[in-house]
């Protein structure tokens, strides 16, 4: 079965002043699909991402041409509401950033910016998102302590879990793991396997083995070109190209 079209860009440019960071972007992303996207420091991977749900929007003297398609809608349009695209579209960062608040308040965050008041509602969806998450049973104790004593790992679910209370359809994460010891790595691994079932995913990841181990596709970027994308098997054991295979052997990078 054919996953759904979820996300595209076409022929994307984007540029930092003068400077010129992504050329021609064109790429696909599907429903139900974790896509990698893989490069040397520099190539334009989180440029890309936060392109995605208009971020790089916060930079100042930054420019976007071309297409990026969200069901078939073009997300610069100046018609789009960037704060509904930023609940449609979550994003988990490098670094855990919970708020300074309490376990709950930080999953219940964004379900009170939307104007939710119900109480009920507001306990059920962050105890849901919390579960998704695979953090309740270490946290459902202490759900109204300070999010800020929860270890590293925990503080990135519980990222990932604030993400998911306002129910986005795509999910795009920025190097999720790359603070975090073995354990918690394996276990936002293993959560995103999981959360792909619910979502589109996207990831920037560093670490090849990351990249080969979670997503179904992957994309390889150098010098802010779209080098190579394909299904990660093949990229990983046939790449179609010797710039691909050097990079991924550790040739370059």
């Amino acid at each position: 079965m054919k996953n759904d079209l979820k996300m595209s860009t076409n022929t994307l440019n984007f540029y930092y002043g003068e400077s010129r960071a992504l050329h021609e972007i064109s790429l696909d992303f599907y429903t139900n699909q974790v896509t990698a996207l893989i490069g040397p420091s520099g190539c334009g991977k989180s440029t890309l991402l936060r392109c995605l749900n208009r971020m790089n929007d916060l930079i100042p003297y930054t420019n976007v041409e071309g297409k990026v398609m969200l069901d078939g809608e073009d997300i610069y349009d100046p018609d789009i509401d960037v704060v509904t695209l930023r609940s449609r579209i979550g994003m988990v960062f490098q670094k855990p950033n919970p708020f300074p608040k309490s376990i709950f308040e930080n999953v219940a965050y964004g379900l009170r910016v939307k104007g939710i008041k119900d109480r009920a509602f507001i306990e059920e969806r962050v105890e849901t998102s919390i579960k998704r998450a695979a953090l309740w049973d270490e946290v459902k104790d202490r759900i109204n302590e300070s999010a800020l004593g929860l270890s590293g790992g925990q503080q990135q679910r519980l990222c990932i879990a604030r993400a998911m209370a306002v129910e986005p359809e795509v999910l795009l994460m920025d190097e999720p793991a790359s603070a975090l010891d073995p354990i918690a790595t394996q276990k936002i691994e293993e959560l995103i396997n999981e959360l792909k079932n619910r979502y589109t995913i996207i990831i920037v990841t560093h670490n090849m083995q990351q990249a080969a181990r979670i997503s179904d596709v992957t994309a390889f970027f150098y010098l802010g070109r779209l080098i190579e994308v394909d299904e990660t098997e093949k990229i990983f054991t046939r790449p179609g190209l010797k710039q691909t295979s050097d990079y991924i052997t550790g040739r370059f990078g």
